[in-house]
């Protein structure tokens, strides 16, 4: 399960930056086939390796980690990345919310599923 969360993060901060799997290998002196066995989800990395990612795609390591409450599918889908992601107008963004922050995004989350679920 880690894993997958791990392989998602890093697949979906590549595209936001606009990175690719062999910049990221570069950045970190990394092998890009490791960086592409990681990526497809068939290595297990080192604490020091997931390190090195994280400093080159510039975002702190508790993020690569962040499962957020999206479901196995919706993350699935981001990982592969042919869900052509979500509907236009609508972004994912992971965050460090104060507890009435979180409960004030949780409202518009279900709002906004609710209207992409609409529009399938």
């Amino acid at each position: 399960m880690y894993n997958l969360i791990l392989t998602t993060n890093i697949l979906r901060i590549l595209r936001e930056k606009k990175i690719t799997k062999a910049e990221l290998a570069e950045k970190t002196g990394i092998s890009i086939s490791f960086i592409t066995e990681l990526t497809n989800d068939k290595a297990n990395p080192s604490l020091r390796v997931i390190e090195a990612i994280a400093k080159a795609l510039d975002t702190p390591l508790p993020l690569l980690f962040d499962n957020s409450d999206m479901s196995t599918a919706e993350r699935a889908l981001l990982a592969d990345g042919s869900a052509g992601h979500l509907a236009k107008g609508f972004v994912w963004k992971g965050a460090v919310l104060s507890e009435f922050q979180a409960f004030q995004v949780a409202q518009w989350d279900r709002e906004n599923r609710e209207i992409i679920r609409k529009l399938k």
